[in-house]
């Protein structure tokens, strides 16, 4: 006698092209990432290289993790825009998303300050691993989410892109400033750039609420008061990306502190949330 086989999902093996094919780059842009920190550190333990260039090396990492942000932030918009999710799709952004907020970001951080700390290692890796739980949990949530009531619209905890988002651009603010590795190396910025790292591995499991932005995409209507806003930003942020991109994704983190204060009515102006239970279930 056979043994029956469940039901087969069509849906849930499809591979869509075009938001695949963005996670695909942020997966890409993490292994770049990972692969110039590698480089930097060989070339300076061998000394082939001066101070200013093995900094330059790892610029050029924390260049791709803030590129895979951008790709991580699009597949999703693709994914709905184009009525192109998928139980395949959010799998693979899972995977993406822990090579590239979660590997890049601790070696990054862990090359350039914490080697010389007693424990850095641990530091580094606790980072890791506080990442994969949260994607772990925002899939197991997102999925149950999906089967009762659809997708939330607001993440409970920090998310892992904007954790590493958050950790390289302070870096890169750091960097830009001094011009050297003196504040990573020897000053202030060594510490300060380690309890960013914990503080954001522990944002991931906090209960604070913040919006996913899911209502958001391509066809999109906005006022021209916002428009005008978003264009200021947008043109800031290139012109000016070693200090912006910082602004931009501290914003973003204390934003997650006052929300509960906000009025729903201003909330949903901030976030273009139109749907009117708010209240329904989340992701992690």
């Amino acid at each position: 006698m056979s043994t029956p086989q469940p039901p087969h999902d069509d849906n849930a093996t499809k591979i869509y092209l075009w938001p695949n094919l963005f996670t695909a780059g942020n997966l890409l842009c993490g292994f770049m990432a990972i692969l110039k920190i590698l480089q930097g550190t060989i070339e300076r333990a061998n000394g082939m290289m001066s101070e200013t260039g093995w900094i330059q090396i790892y610029l050029s990492s924390l260049y791709f993790i803030l590129a895979a942000c951008i790709f991580d932030l699009l597949d999703g918009r693709v994914a709905r825009t184009t009525k192109s999710e998928s139980p395949f799709g959010r799998e693979f952004d899972s995977i993406a998303d822990i090579v590239s907020f979660g590997v890049a970001p601790a070696l990054l951080v862990y090359e350039i300050v914490l080697k010389d700390i007693g424990l850095g290692w641990l530091i580094a890796g606790f980072y890791l691993v506080c990442g994969a739980l949260r994607l772990a949990r925002f899939n197991v949530f997102a999925a149950v989410a999906h089967k009762d009531k659809g997708p939330g619209n607001e993440f409970t905890g920090f998310p892992i892109p904007a954790g590493a988002g958050l950790v390289s651009s302070i870096t890169l603010l750091i960097l830009h400033f001094y011009g050297t590795d003196v504040a990573l190396d020897r000053g202030w910025g060594k510490y300060f750039l380690v309890a960013i790292l914990i503080f954001v591995s522990l944002m991931m499991f906090s209960g604070f609420k913040y919006p996913s932005f899911k209502s958001f995409s391509f066809r999109t209507a906005h006022s021209p008061l916002k428009f005008g806003i978003a264009v200021v930003v947008l043109a800031l942020t290139i012109k000016y990306y070693e200090w912006m991109l910082a602004v931009v994704f501290v914003s973003y983190l204390l934003y997650g502190f006052c929300r509960p204060f906000v009025s729903r009515a201003t909330r949903r102006q901030i976030e273009d949330d139109d749907d009117d239970d708010e209240d329904e279930a989340s992701q992690a």
